[in-house]
Parts: C-alpha cells; structure tokens; sequence
C-alpha cells in the first residue's frame, strides 16, 4: 500500500523568519565585501606603484612617503608569520588533541564537566594578558640573565596557549559526533578506552578534527597584541628560536599610527596580504568541514 505524505502550509512566522535569515545572510556576505573593497581601495596608490609584485620581490621593508628609495619586501613578515604559527601549532596540537580524546571518551563525566569549563575560560582570556605573561614572566626566563629571550620560541609559546582551547573543543564535539554504536561494537570486542579512541573514535572523527587545526591557525595567523608583546619586531627572516622578528600584524599595528601616504597604502597591501592568507585558511575549513558529518555517519553506517 502506497502512503502520502503532506508537507503543511508554510505560516507566516515561517516566511518571516525566512526573509530575516536570509536577509542576515546577505547582510554578513555585504560586510565581508565592504571591507575587502575598503582595504583593496586604501592601497590602490601602493598597488599602482611600486605594484604587488614589489611586495613580494623586495628585498626589505623601507617604506618611504615621497618613494625614493623606498622598499616593500613583506617576505620576512610573512616568514616569521607562518614560522610563528607553525611553532605555536606545534605546541598546541598534540596538547590539545591528547585533552579533547580525554574530556570525550576517558574522563569521568564531572571531571570532564570542570575540565572543560578551565578550558572554556582559557579561550575567554583577553590576548594581552596572555603577552603580558610572556612579557613578565617567559622571555625573562627564556633569555636569562644576560639576552634578550623576545623572539620566536616566546612567540610560539605564547600564541600556543591562545590556540589550546580551540584544538581541545573542536576535537571533543568531533569525537563526541562520533556515533555510540561503533564505540559499544570496540569495547564488545574488549578494546579499551584508549585502544578504542585510537583504532575507532580519532580516525572517524579526524575531518573534524583537521577543520579545528585549520581554524586554530587562521586565529594564529590572525593574532596581533599578544605576539606583539614577545616577538622583538624587528623584520628579519627567522633563523633561529630566539631570533627576534615581526609578523604581518604586528607590523601593522606598529606602524599605521604614524604612517601616511605611501607608507600608509602599503600598509593596506600588508593587510590585503593577510586577508588572503586567512580567506584560504577559511576555505580550507570549509572543504574539511563539509566532509565531517559524512565521514561520520559513513563509517556509523559501515559499524553497523
């Protein structure tokens, strides 16, 4: 016997509610496109002349308002940018993957509940506390008596503990999407908790896992006081853990108080700079990001 089924009437509080959503949708992608046409329209001087090119073949940073013998390498910059991101990274992943597997799937339920919460009000630490720690506190321990321990491990370190708290809750929601009848088959076949979280729970949920690690390194390309604070600023191509450097934002931040004409546009071609880094980090989220439910419930699927 064939049934029906009969989809109701769309009410009024649902056209509404439809025309505000989408109306928040257009207004969030209108934003986005404003300021990307503001940044692109403030270093039209600086993309006109020297070029964008320039940017990139410099072989230093000397920007000049009357342009002679000005020169716009942002190489160094970017350098100690991904430098620092990738140290910071390799900090915080193992860190925070190895506490995301333990809240979701070892923990005790009120230990995980209080864990979870520390590491809740970790993320809600304003950046330039985090600097002023590692003002006061590491890059005196790290330099000694005598050096000066402003640099690129304390960069690393700090902006690590910035990044811990996103790895560790978007590895947790990832794990815990993991569906309970896989988890319940391992354990029937006598795995235990940690045996079942490396052959069953991490490798279900690794897409999102990875889309976590990606959105953690946009925030780390993205940081600005906290790295301004411990990294020495000083534009040199990184050659050593405790080689002082400046990154994209720091370099901003420093310098657009007093900068004008020349010197101010090219500032904004920094900024455009950084915005394509962060926009291809966003697009990497989002490929990794739309593959997790269906990983998931695929390998639910081949479980059962």
């Amino acid at each position: 016997m064939r049934t029906s089924l009969a989809i109701a009437p769309r009410t009024r509080q649902d056209r509404a509610l439809g025309v505000v959503l989408r109306s928040s949708a257009l207004l969030a992608a209108s934003l986005i496109f404003l300021v990307l046409l503001f940044v692109v329209f403030e270093a039209r001087g600086a993309l006109a002349t020297p070029g964008f090119g320039a940017f990139f073949t410099d072989p230093s940073w000397h920007p000049v308002d009357d342009g002679t013998g000005s020169e716009y390498g942002v190489l160094p910059m970017l350098a100690a940018t991904l430098a620092t991101t990738f140290g910071a990274l390799l900090i915080a992943t193992p860190l925070g993957i190895g506490a995301g597997v333990f809240n979701a799937l070892v923990a005790p339920a009120p230990f995980a509940l209080l864990h979870r919460s520390l590491v809740e009000i970790l993320a809600g630490i304003p950046s330039v506390v985090y600097g002023l720690w590692g003002l006061v506190v590491l890059v005196p321990w790290i330099g000694g008596v005598s050096h000066s321990g402003q640099g690129l491990l304390a960069a690393s370190i700090v902006l690590s503990l910035m990044l811990l708290p996103t790895i560790t809750l978007s590895t947790e929601a990832a794990l815990l999407a993991v569906p309970k009848e896989q988890l319940q088959a391992a354990a029937a076949l006598g795995l235990g908790p940690i045996a079942r979280a490396r052959l069953v729970a991490v490798p279900a949920a690794r897409r999102g896992i990875v889309a976590g690690l990606v959105l953690a390194t946009g925030r780390a390309v993205g940081e600005t006081m906290a790295v301004l604070m411990v990294a020495g600023n000083v534009v040199a191509w990184p050659r050593g853990l405790r080689d002082p450097l400046r990154t994209l934002t720091g370099n901003i931040a420093l310098e657009m108080g007093y900068a004008t004409e020349s010197h101010r546009s090219a500032l904004f071609v920094v900024g455009l700079v950084l915005m394509l880094c962060v926009a291809l980090l966003v697009i990497l989220a989002g490929l990794f990001g739309s593959g997790k439910n269906h990983s998931v419930s695929a390998s639910g699927s081949a479980g059962r």
